[in-house]
């Protein structure tokens, strides 16, 4: 009996084309680097204004509702709420553990800018991680998220308690970088972050599976999930072949 083909939702298929273009972007960025590393220092030109442009544009975006976007960052607004029930009781992630991830992805950026101070990295390998970052960024939502498995515990994207931090996250090692371009790129990140800490502090329930019917699986119209399930579904069949108990 053949199997039933998948097609992929309109979100899947934004987030694939995320991630090939920031992959070949990444891919430029590395070649122009190697090749010429001094004009990277001297002119920051892996970083051109078509670039810059498009991340703002991605940035400015998220301050608005929009159908063609994963509900992990669209449930903050108020057209994205449908109660539960009238007194259902929003169930929210832990602050502790929020700020843990918070603190670990500090940390991490600090011995990045540790190593920039000390002379073992420059401002173009700076740019490559955050960049890198960036194709992280949408590895987490298809693939694997190491945020989700070993700290959030959530159940995916949509209900994700720090969705919107990604590109704060991704920009960061840009804050050792004084330039027009980098610090606009993480005021906006930092714009985006702060709304959406505001938002979360103002009307918990629209986060909370418990109290939000939007963010329930039946009405999930992007199945993200279903990317992961089907790459441990292949790992473990593989696994189990070249690896039997």
């Amino acid at each position: 009996m053949p199997q039933k083909s998948i097609r992929l939702s309109p979100i899947s298929t934004l987030h694939y084309t995320k991630l090939v273009l920031r992959s070949l972007l990444f891919l430029a960025v590395l070649v122009f680097y190697i090749l010429d590393k001094a004009h990277v220092l001297a002119n920051f030109a892996p970083l051109p204004i078509g670039v810059w442009i498009l991340f703002v544009v991605e940035m400015i975006l998220r301050f608005f509702p929009a159908r063609l976007e994963s509900m992990g960052c669209q449930k903050q607004f108020k057209r994205n709420y449908v109660p539960v029930s009238p007194d259902a009781i929003p169930t929210n992630q832990s602050w502790r553990v929020t700020a843990l991830v918070a603190i670990l992805w500090l940390g991490l950026n600090g011995l990045i800018g540790l190593c920039y101070f000390l002379g073992w990295l420059d401002r173009g390998a700076l740019l490559l991680i955050a960049i890198g970052f960036s194709v992280c960024d949408i590895i987490c939502i298809l693939f694997f998220c190491p945020f989700q498995t070993w700290f959030m515990k959530n159940r995916c994207c949509t209900t994700c308690r720090i969705y919107n931090w990604d590109f704060a996250m991704m920009f960061t090692p840009l804050v050792f970088i004084p330039s027009l371009y980098t610090y606009s790129l993480l005021g906006f990140a930092l714009a985006l972050l702060i709304r959406w800490e505001v938002t979360y502090k103002l009307h918990p329930e629209r986060f909370s599976p418990a109290a939000n019917r939007c963010l329930s699986c039946a009405n999930c119209k992007e199945k993200l999930c279903s990317h992961k399930k089907q790459l441990r579904g292949f790992l473990q069949k593989y696994r189990s072949r070249f690896f039997p108990n």
